[in-house]
């Protein structure tokens, strides 16, 4: 594995517990900076948990806990003195459904941007234009702005959310089955999105759909029972993985 490239988040012995069930048991890996990492697995392997793991999503859900160390840029996330809305600004997510809050295209993206500042209205214009053309949404959406993104398709919604994300300056974009409710055509621009954004953005991506995680990942992980069974080179986990669950699910054998 190429240790050369800088590691942006990991975790050492990490487990996770929702009040006495353990979903998580000693999660140990390197995800890198500026790579996409896909993590597979069958329905309720720990996979999603997993990744709201990394912004802390899940301490949104009473009697949780965690042991070990979930690092990131050299800090452990879950000490007691950092500020989780400020780690959510670093480490944006972007959910199976896509949710645009019930206001104009314009309104989601400086949504979040106006909460802490104001800038100013060419400031605003500028970002706007900027993070729309980032999720490829801009040709589609350059006359409506201030229409309400409730009316867009559910593709367009989808990749709205994402300029919604990225709209903060995050250093990391979790997404968590971004293309599960998609025709095959938006699942594609969505695709080719998460493509171009790792130059800028490190990418985590939960998926259920194995052909995606071979056609975007760099690295992919293999979730089973709460284990990361493998983590490899995404060619190396889909063309010859070190073990044999690894290889059962990937050829169908179960899942």
């Amino acid at each position: 594995m190429a240790k050369e490239l800088p590691v942006k988040i990991h975790t050492r012995d990490f487990s996770f517990f929702y009040s006495e069930k353990q979903a998580l048991h000693g999660i140990g890996i390197d995800i890198y900076e500026n790579r996409v990492t896909a993590f597979i697995g069958p329905s309720g392997c720990g996979k999603s948990t997993f990744l709201r793991s990394i912004n802390r999503m899940n301490d949104l859900i009473d009697g949780t806990r965690v042991t070990g160390d979930m690092i990131v840029d050299g800090v452990n996330v879950y000490d007691k003195d950092v500020d989780v809305v400020t780690l959510r600004t670093r480490i944006g997510m972007v959910f199976q459904k896509s949710i645009p809050f019930p206001k104009s295209i314009y309104e989601n993206i400086t949504y979040g941007l106006t909460l802490n500042e104001r800038p100013s209205k060419a400031d605003l214009d500028n970002i706007v234009e900027g993070c729309l053309r980032r999720a490829a949404l801009w040709d589609e959406v350059k006359d409506r702005l201030h229409h309400s993104a409730v009316g867009l398709s559910g593709g367009q919604q989808q990749r709205l959310c994402i300029a919604r994300a990225v709209a903060v300056n995050p250093e990391i974009l979790l997404m968590d089955e971004p293309c599960s409710a998609l025709d095959p055509i938006s699942t594609g621009k969505i695709e080719e999105l998460i493509t171009e954004l790792k130059d800028q953005y490190t990418i985590v991506l939960v998926t259920h759909n194995m052909q995606q995680a071979a056609r975007v990942s760099d690295y992919t992980g293999f979730f089973l029972m709460g284990r990361l069974i493998e983590f490899d080179r995404t060619r190396t986990i889909f063309t010859s993985p070190s073990i044999k669950e690894t290889e059962d699910y990937i050829t169908g054998r179960f899942g």
